[in-house]
């Protein structure tokens, strides 16, 4: 066999699609003459690994599927002989022939015992033993960075769908309350990575449809949020804001039987103070108290400059002074939602929204609007991206941000090179 190394059974997909296998004097396990017209369309979901194959064995002309597994046995490890699914499979390509496979009738499924050139599989290998950042590093610089520009648009579409999964759940435990699920991401954004775990269990302590009857009094929005929070279970006196809120929130516990979140889990350590999560809630009080039907508005705006100022929002007054309770600042200073921080919303919250709204409602442009939103977004700014520059990938937008993060965290991360533009590439060119 033409495999210097045990390989994984997606490594003999990625030789069936890219037909690199050997195309000369091929037959079947039972000596049959076979001919590969079309390989077929690769299937990610449940069934045969690929669709509408044609093939031709012998003078006979065979339309249907095609099923690949490391060894024939698999077939029934895997109990595809009592799933009429595999019936319609009409070749059966496989690393080692080690039995013959029936089909539910009995009838034999003709086998082909795949064999390739060597090469490929060591280049394969070396991305998979490679130890630097990412596993094409070294070879990085002779792809023509083309090949990654236009894979910007899969591996874009790639990181939204998925994050449909993680929206649909939400939707479901929800009753499909599409603004309710909203304002428990948009919460959870707020918290951003250190505090994302309590600005969502804020937001289910305190409901949207109870901060919906307060919308119009910013203070008793402060009051509901601060309280739900748990940040005013101190005893801190001389702070008149603070004894107002905890006052207000006393008369608001009462009426509605809120359970609020436990204080202890805010972090505040290595922040800026910009980033305190007092600023962050009352920044989100502020947001919630002058955008009516917030998630009606971003599904209208169609200019990215007017969602972002949707946005723009700042703390109350009394945070111009303070960072937390009781503690004056050493400058006053207007705590205003920056703009990093609302890119980081727009791309990590409104723009998912947006494209599963869009697939669920069937509306398209939606999701072509969340699309040229990240389009029109400035690139972002992290470690990953960094890195990618360093290898002489500068991101023009958000857009391309994106996609490399869902490059890096998904495919590079977890060596799936078959699945990347540059591995793919790099295993059928590698010398």
């Amino acid at each position: 066999m033409s495999t210097p190394k045990a390989v994984p059974e997606e490594f003999l997909h990625f030789v069936w699609e890219n037909r690199l296998f050997f195309p000369d004097n091929m037959e079947t396990i039972e000596g049959e003459p076979l001919e590969i017209v079309n390989t077929g369309r690769r299937n990610t979901n449940a069934g045969p690994d690929f669709f509408n194959a044609k093939i031709k064995i012998g003078q006979t002309t065979w339309a249907g599927n095609i099923e690949i597994h490391k060894k024939a046995s698999d077939w029934e490890k895997h109990n595809h002989t009592d799933d009429k699914a595999y019936d319609n499979v009409i070749l059966h390509v496989v690393e080692k022939a080690d039995q013959k496979i029936t089909r539910e009738n009995g009838t034999e499924i003709a086998t082909l015992e795949m064999a390739w050139p060597e090469q490929y599989t060591r280049n394969y290998q070396k991305l998979l033993d490679a130890q630097t950042w990412i596993a094409c590093q070294e070879h990085f610089h002779r792809i023509d960075p083309v090949i990654l520009q236009l894979g910007f648009n899969r591996l874009m579409i790639e990181r939204l769908e998925d994050k449909t999964g993680e929206l649909t759940q939400r939707l479901e435990q929800n009753q499909q309350n599409w603004n309710e699920t909203f304002y428990q991401m948009l919460a959870r954004m707020f918290g951003f990575k250190v505090n994302a775990v309590p600005f969502e269990l804020l937001a289910k302590a305190i409901p949207m449809n109870i901060l919906a009857k307060h919308k119009n009094n910013l203070f008793q929005l402060e009051a509901l949020l601060f309280g739900a929070s748990g940040l005013l279970n101190e005893e801190l006196l001389g702070d008149d804001y603070f004894l107002e809120l905890r006052k207000e929130f006393g008369f608001l516990y009462k009426k509605y039987g809120l359970k609020p979140v436990e204080a202890h889990l805010w972090k505040f350590m290595r922040l800026r103070p910009g980033n305190f999560p007092t600023i962050r809630i009352s920044q989100l009080a502020a947001l919630i108290h002058r955008s009516k039907g917030l998630f009606s508005k971003i599904l209208e705006t169609e200019k990215t400059e007017d969602l972002k100022t949707l946005f723009r929002v700042k703390a109350s007054n009394y945070w111009d002074a303070h960072y937390r309770f009781n503690k004056l600042s050493p400058r006053q200073q207007t705590k205003i939602l920056g703009e990093d921080s609302i890119d980081t919303l727009i791309i990590n919250v409104v723009i998912p929204f947006l494209f599963v709204y869009g697939e669920k409602q069937n509306q398209h442009h939606l999701k072509n609007r969340a699309l040229e939103f990240l389009e029109e977004i400035p690139p972002e700014s992290n470690s990953i991206i960094e890195k990618w520059k360093n290898l002489g990938v500068s991101a023009r937008s958000a857009f391309e941000t994106q996609a490399l993060l869902q490059l890096k965290n998904k495919h590079c991360s977890k060596k799936k090179c078959l699945t990347c533009p540059i591995g793919n590439k790099l295993v059928k060119s590698l010398g």
